[in-house]
């Protein structure tokens, strides 16, 4: 190893979370409720040098693998997230992420007359539409999906 190449240590088991968008390494920590008080093995590289999109962040998550939902919010944050499932050392399983249709209840609306952030027991809504996130309910639309997680 030189002086100018970075050493991260493998992982045994866990997801690695590649490709994500410069500068939001912390809001995917954020996201997935990792504050490193829980004990789990965390790696957080942020603006890494990347042939292909410029810089990169990448976060590396030991013994945790993500859930639909979470998956699902990481492609609104990145939509270029590649998530590398980690076995015994080894990638088991490589996917980019999809954009979904809709997300329910893991976002916030922004409108605080809509009636998801009344009284009523309704989770929020939001029709995913190329780089639109609209809330169903009122049409309130997300610029900055990160000020918005429930």
């Amino acid at each position: 190893m030189t002086d100018k190449e970075l050493h991260i240590n493998k992982i045994e088991n866990g997801t690695v979370i590649d490709h994500i968008e410069a500068g939001q390494g912390l809001n995917v920590l954020s996201l997935l409720g990792i504050e490193g008080s829980d004990g789990e093995s965390v790696s957080v590289i942020m603006n890494f040098g990347s042939n292909t999109v410029g810089s990169k962040d990448i976060v590396k998550v030991q013994n945790r693998e993500l859930n639909q939902d979470e998956l699902d919010v990481l492609s609104l944050i990145s939509p270029n997230v590649t998530i590398n499932i980690i076995s015994g050392y080894e990638v088991s399983l490589k996917h980019r992420v999809q954009r979904p249709e809709y997300v329910v209840g893991v976002l916030n609306c922004p409108n605080r007359n809509c009636i998801t952030n009344g009284k009523e027991p309704i989770d929020s809504k939001f029709d995913v539409k190329d780089e639109v996130i609209s809330c169903e309910y009122c049409g309130a639309h997300i610029e900055d999906v990160t000020q918005h997680l429930a």
